[in-house]
Order: structure tokens, then C-alpha cells, then sequence
């Protein structure tokens, strides 16, 4: 199995891949640089739903592959990187979230109901990067990573977008996080996004603080 660690220099994170006549994917661009035998291989001509899906999902079309042995260093970034170990799971990632993952993992697009778009503010499509079977994934974040493990209808409501994954068993949903209908909007919190068990979900509940700053600037 390839090795990932995830390495900090100078404040900011970045992932290191060790394969060992391994396959890995990565997100297209993502390569700062390699050594070794890799040969790194991207489809030329995706298909149109391919073509359709990254776009309405805000993620690239283009996962090149790199196979052989070696090192690859991405990217680094002032956000942090997390790795989810499957196991035979299913995982929907939140948009911009996936980063790198094993050869042995699926992925692909999942697109949520049209009310939860709707309601979510994503417009008539809702698509996510979701990833399943076997190995390690690789997911930014925004800040620490907590997992919470819902049991069977237990729910956690949460006010923004600090969750970057969920179990495909944890069911998601939009609606006022106040009992009375009118109480949201004296509660500050109109509209609130639901997860419900069973199943794990991955949150950042507080941002790095450089990578707090830098959005600041740039706001």
C-alpha cells in the first residue's frame, strides 16, 4: 500500500507520497514534484458526463494517475490535509476536498436530492466527489479534523459548511434549526444543514489560524 504523510515547513502542510510499484490518483494540479520511476498518466478525452459532472460539481475532470516507485510531493497549502483509511466504505466528500487518493479506490460524483440543492444554495445540482472500497484518500481541510460517530438517528446540526465528508450512511438535509417557524430569524440561524446517523462525519470545528488570516485578506 502507498504511504502517505502529511509533512509542515514554514507553517504551511503538505503531502508526501512514498509508492513502492504503487499506484496513486491525484487531484490535476496538485504535483509540486517527484523523484523516481513514476510515470503519470491522464485521460485524454473524458466522456461528456464526465465533462457535465466536474463542472456542475466545481471539481476537475482530470485525475492523472502516477504508477511506479518513488516520491511525490504536492502541493502545499496553509490548510491541513487529513487521510481517511476505507475499508470497504463509502465516503461522499464535500466539494474541493478530495485531494489524492489509492489506485484501489472508486470514485466518482454523487448528486444530492434537488430540494437539498436547493435549500443548500448549490442551484438545480448538487454534486460531491464520492469515494469507496478499499485504501487511503486524501482530503483538504480548513482546520483540525473531528470525527463524530453518529449512532442510528442521532443528529448533528451544524451551521455552515465545516463538515468535508460523510459516510454515504449518514443522511443529509436543509432546514430551520428552530422549533417555531418564525424563531429563525430572531435566532441568527435561518437555515441549517442536518446530518443524521448511523455513520461518521469529518468536521473542521475551528480554521488554522494563518489560513483564517489569509481568507481574510483576500476578502
Amino acid at each position: 500500500m502507498a504511504t502517505f504523510l502529511i509533512n509542515q515547513l514554514e507553517g504551511m502542510n503538505y503531502v508526501e507520497i512514498h509508492l513502492n510499484q504503487e499506484m496513486v490518483r491525484c487531484e490535476a494540479g496538485s504535483l509540486n514534484y517527484m523523484l523516481g520511476k513514476i510515470r503519470i498518466h491522464s485521460q485524454l478525452i473524458p466522456s461528456v458526463g464526465s465533462v457535465v459532472s466536474s463542472w456542475m460539481a466545481g471539481e476537475s475532470v482530470y485525475r492523472p494517475t502516477y504508477t511506479g516507485s518513488g516520491v511525490i510531493t504536492l502541493e502545499s497549502s496553509l490548510g491541513g490535509f487529513h487521510v481517511l483509511e476505507l475499508q470497504g466504505q463509502s465516503w461522499i466528500l464535500e466539494k474541493g476536498a478530495y485531494w489524492a487518493s489509492e489506485g484501489s479506490v472508486d470514485l466518482k460524483f454523487f448528486k444530492e436530492k434537488l430540494l437539498t440543492s436547493l435549500w443548500a444554495g448549490e442551484g438545480l445540482v448538487y454534486l460531491q466527489s464520492q469515494v469507496s472500497g478499499q485504501g487511503k484518500v486524501v482530503v483538504t481541510t480548513k482546520g483540525p479534523v473531528e470525527e463524530i460517530d453518529l449512532a442510528e438517528d442521532q443528529e448533528v446540526v451544524v451551521d455552515g459548511q465545516c463538515v468535508i465528508g460523510r459516510m454515504a450512511s449518514v443522511q443529509f438535509n436543509m432546514r430551520r434549526p428552530t422549533v417555531n417557524f418564525l424563531g429563525r430569524f430572531t435566532a441568527g440561524e435561518p437555515i441549517a444543514r442536518v446530518y443524521r446517523g448511523p455513520g461518521k462525519i469529518l468536521l473542521n470545528p475551528t480554521y488554522y489560524w494563518r489560513y483564517y488570516m489569509a481568507q481574510r485578506r483576500q476578502a
